[in-house]
């Protein structure tokens, strides 16, 4: 049911013609303190999941969006998530170490707009087109099989 409900939502949300009009693009540091920009991922899907550490959905989420990032980074798309909790890196490193995740984490500046607009619900995650174009959008849980699906239907 979850997995279903995901891909209507995002069905549904593919056509608000504002987000597919023009590419869009941020610059954040990881933990190393590399600023990362989305558009280094041109060419690629890019599963931009906003999470918190208190946050249980996002926690359960976190080793399918792994799994998922392992299996397609080499090939067409990335996950990258994005943290806005005031914490060191070294704590966040050691929390995702301890979770064994492995996709690149950045530091979002608490209660900055996004480039999304405001980010109000945890875990939400936003699917950036090859293109750089954002193109769905799901508040609450997401799963690895729904966004391949969804992949899968847009090539």
């Amino acid at each position: 049911m979850g997995v279903r409900k995901f891909g209507l939502l995002l069905l549904l949300l593919v056509s608000l013609p504002a987000w597919s009009s023009e590419p869009i693009d941020f610059s954040y540091p990881d933990l190393d303190g590399k600023q990362v920009r989305l558009s280094d991922y041109r060419g690629k899907w890019v599963v931009v999941n906003f999470w918190a550490t208190w946050c249980p959905p996002c926690l359960q989420e976190m080793p399918d969006l792994d799994m998922f990032h392992t299996e397609r980074s080499q090939k067409d798309a990335v996950v990258l998530g994005l943290n806005d909790e005031k914490l060191s890196a070294d704590r966040l490193k050691s929390f995702l170490k301890d979770y064994d995740i492995g996709y690149p984490v950045l530091q979002v500046p608490r209660d900055e707009t996004t480039v999304f607009g405001p980010v109000n619900v945890l875990p939400t995650t936003y699917l950036v087109s090859p293109e750089g174009k954002v193109v769905a959008a799901q508040k609450g849980l997401i799963t690895a099989d729904g966004i391949s699906r969804f992949i899968a239907g847009h090539h």
